[in-house]
């Protein structure tokens, strides 16, 4: 065949796919494969040396063997040599010449002897083996040691690499160190051959002093005893093993496989062995499962026995609560109780399955169970319990509907009677309140007003307590579970109703009866005020002029008072008859509102805050200080007349002396007046229609003729002592005094300013030069302003400017 053909890898295919019965390397993964790369150098070395070791240890039987497994079996003589010692047949007669046709015929006739037994070559041919092909001479042995040494190793039924790998853990199991899960890492410490030799023959080696860290030491004392003790060819490399990274797994196997056969004897003591045990066991085991299908069987059909009757059971409290508590239940069954008991149905299936299967395996007689516990029955008991479930679940379903809806029922049975009482919370009391008998007119017509309001919204809430009663009514039909409550609660409610309306149509016409007692009450409050407020008016003008306390200063105004005083005593009686009209009114206000039970505000006049009461205390009043009035007014006249005497001596005294200290300036009877005068103030007298004199007159009139002598005094005394010191005569001061009456018109002794102009208005140039030096007189002329007045002669000069430029500014 050509080059370019396929095949497995070197760790884990066979060059060949086996035939019924065979190893077939279903645990192995198939991989293209490059012939060039086909094994790794270090492992190809291995496996030459492996492979060479193992046809020796076959050749040797015909005393030959092989040094170049590629040179050696090119020919094909040797290799059907091999295959007549290994298979212990006879091949066809090979050929014994050296040309090439011939050394591939005879490796046909190999070939075709091992496909014969039953193995399909995959992509090895005749023509490659001639060749010297490594790869495919290497593929080609590991084929046939497949074949011829590994495909007997049956351990349990598993497969031959599987089987072996399974004995080879099960023989090392016990010794420590050693684990056993491939061909390659596992046995490249040695304590694995060690292990697999010390448990057939433990006197060839001491395994208790052997180490893991020895690996070298491992190898070759396990390979050296297989070799002299055990028959078995040294095939493996101690320092291939220890140095590579990973050791060549067909190496390995092919030489575990001769641990495997040289140890085949004890195998097949044991495997007897086994076989009894396996038989003991098998028949232990079927009968362990008898009683296990018993025992689930009774178990379940008891427990079904018991679910049944509580899933048949359709009794409820009656209540949302209740079912989904049940229901509740019966989910907790489903999800934990139920698959329990599931579980345990399909074993007590697969076990009596299992069972029967192992018995008819065994050529034993099929197993019948007890009778009710077969398969079918419980089948049977299974089926009646989900139908019991089924039923259970749609019932539930049902009720909880049913229930959920009373429930919604129920919920707005209660919304709707709590919306109504509270709605007629208060309303009862509302109409039972006597209100309006202390209310007055304005506000008992907004109650009616309510009143009408509140009838309307009664009828409209009508239709609400016939709703309810309705809903108590299907609550009743369905079955509800608190039918009392709910029943209770509809009869109070239409027990309150019913109140409530004869409450309202009282209070309506009780509303209406109170409107006309009160409008006549109105009509009694408005005269009361018309009446009252005209009188209250009167009262308070007699109370202000009785407390009056009035000042009079003569006779004459306290007889106007007391002819005042008569006028309102004559008015009295009619006052008192007034008075009298309106307390009758107040009293007919009063015996009206007892007879009808009103009080409070119906009592209180709206159109005055003037009370009978007050009235009356007010007329009181006035009664009694009328005595007083005249008494004081009496007291008043005497004290009147009494002051009328003191005016008259003190005017005869005044009307003396006044014109004595305006003429003569003699106050001798100054004294007399102000005792008189003080006898006037003590009696409050404050006018004298007898006399225009007062006492502060005389005494102003009399201290300004003390004034008046002082400065005259004075001016005598100034007079003298300037005439002693300018050397003036007596005829020029006689001539003065003359000239200063004569300006003085108003006769006060002295001159005020107009009067001193008249007397020296203005001096003329002529008299200066005349009367003055003419230095002087020139002085004064230069210094003197023009008079301007009206009567001035030609060269007048201001005598103003004059008298300031002869005294200076100073002494004017």
């Amino acid at each position: 065949m050509a080059n370019s053909g396929q095949y497995y890898n070197s760790n884990n295919g066979s060059a060949y796919n086996n035939g019924p019965g065979y190893y077939d390397g279903e645990e192995e993964e198939e991989e293209e494969w490059n012939r060039e790369d086909f094994l790794d150098p270090v492992w190809e070395i291995q496996q030459k040396k492996t492979f060479t070791a193992w046809i020796n240890s076959f050749l040797r039987k015909a005393d030959t063997s092989i040094e170049d497994i590629t040179q050696d079996l090119c020919s094909g003589l040797k290799l059907m040599l091999l295959l007549e010692v290994i298979s212990g047949e006879a091949l066809p007669k090979p050929e014994r010449g050296r040309m090439r046709f011939h050394k591939i015929n005879n490796v046909n006739k190999a070939l075709e002897f091992i496909e014969r037994k039953g193995v399909q070559l995959v992509s090895i041919g005749a023509e490659e083996i001639v060749d010297g092909n490594v790869k495919m001479t290497l593929g080609m042995i590991w084929t046939i040691i497949l074949r011829f040494a590994i495909q007997d190793i049956t351990v349990e039924e598993m497969t031959a690499k599987e089987g072996l790998l399974l004995w080879c853990q099960r023989k090392t199991a016990p010794y420590k160190n050693v684990n056993v899960q491939n061909f390659h890492m596992s046995f490249q410490d040695g304590l694995a051959f060690c292990a697999l030799i010390h448990r057939h023959r433990p006197e060839l080696i001491d395994y208790d002093k052997l180490s893991k860290d020895n690996p070298l030491e491992n190898l070759n004392l396990a390979f050296d005893v297989a070799e002299k003790h055990l028959d078995i060819p040294r095939m493996l490399d101690p320092e291939d093993m220890v140095n590579n990274v990973k050791p060549d797994e067909r190496s390995v196997m092919t030489y575990v496989s001769a641990y495997y056969h040289a140890f085949s004897g004890a195998q097949k003591a044991e495997t007897a062995a086994n076989r009894i045990c396996k038989v003991l066991r098998v028949n232990q085991e079927n009968e362990k499962l008898m009683d296990l299908y018993e025992r689930l069987a009774s178990d379940l059909l008891a427990w079904i026995k018991r679910t049944r009757p509580i899933l048949e059971d359709r009794s409820t409290d009656n209540t949302l609560d209740g079912v989904r508590d049940r229901l509740n239940q019966f989910r907790d069954y489903r999800r934990a109780e139920k698959p329990p008991k599931l579980e345990e149905k399909a074993l007590l299936e697969t076990t009596f399955n299992t069972l029967q299967t192992r018995l008819r395996l065994s050529n034993r007689p099929a197993y019948l169970p007890t009778e009710g516990k077969l398969v079918s029955d419980i089948a049977n008991a299974w089926k009646g319990l989900e139908k019991a479930e089924k039923g259970f679940e749609e019932w539930m379903l049902a009720e909880m509907q049913r229930l959920h809806r009373l429930e919604n029922l129920y919920k707005k049975f209660v919304l709707k009677c709590g919306n109504h009482e509270a709605w007629m919370e208060g309303k009862e009391a509302q109409q039972q309140s006597q209100d309006f008998k202390s209310c007055k007119l304005n506000d008992l017509k907004a109650m009616m007003n309510k009143q009408v309001a509140f009838e309307a919204d009664l009828g409209a809430h009508q239709e609400r307590v016939e709703q309810i009663c309705k809903i108590a009514e299907d609550l009743n039909s369905l079955g509800y579970h608190d039918l009392d409550s709910v029943n209770s609660r509809c009869q109070a409610i239409c027990g309150a109703w019913d109140r409530l309306g004869v409450l309202s149509t009282t209070r309506s016409r009780a509303l209406r009866e109170a409107e006309q007692v009160l409008e006549s009450l109105d009509q009694l409050h408005l005269q009361f005020a018309k009446r009252a407020a005209p009188f209250n008016n009167w009262l308070d003008g007699a109370n202000e002029d009785l407390m009056d306390f009035f000042i009079v200063y003569s006779v004459q105004e306290v007889d106007s008072l007391q002819a005042a005083h008569s006028e309102f005593r004559a008015s009295l009686p009619a006052a008192e008859a007034e008075h009298r009209a309106i307390a009758q009114i107040d009293a007919e206000v009063r015996e009206l509102a007892a007879a009808h039970g009103l009080s409070g505000d119906a009592l209180i006049n709206p159109y005055t805050g003037l009370t009978a009461r007050e009235l009356a205390i007010k007329w009181d009043e006035v009664s009694a200080r009328v005595p007083a009035r005249d008494q004081s007014l009496q007291q008043e006249v005497a004290r009147q007349h009494q002051n009328e005497r003191l005016r008259r001596q003190f005017a005869d005294l005044a009307n003396v002396a006044g014109p004595w200290i305006e003429q003569r300036l003699d106050g001798s009877n100054i004294e007399e007046m102000e005792r008189v005068n003080q006898s006037i103030q003590e009696a409050f007298i404050f006018d004298n229609p007898h006399s225009p004199y007062t006492m502060e007159t005389i005494r102003v009139g009399w201290e300004q003729l003390h004034t008046s002598i002082a400065k005259a005094l004075n001016e005598v005394a100034n007079q003298i002592l300037m005439r002693d010191s300018k050397g003036i005569t007596n005829d020029e001061m006689t001539e003065f005094r003359k000239c200063f009456n004569h300006f003085d018109k108003s006769k006060t002794r002295r001159l005020d300013p107009i009067e001193f102009k008249a007397c020296l208005p203005y001096v003329t140039s002529e008299v200066l030069r005349r009367e003055l030096p003419p230095d002087q007189a020139e002085y004064c002329i230069q210094r003197m302003s023009p008079y301007g007045g009206p009567d001035a002669p030609p060269g007048a000069l201001d005598y103003t400017t004059f008298s300031a430029t002869l005294y200076g500014e100073t002494d004017l």
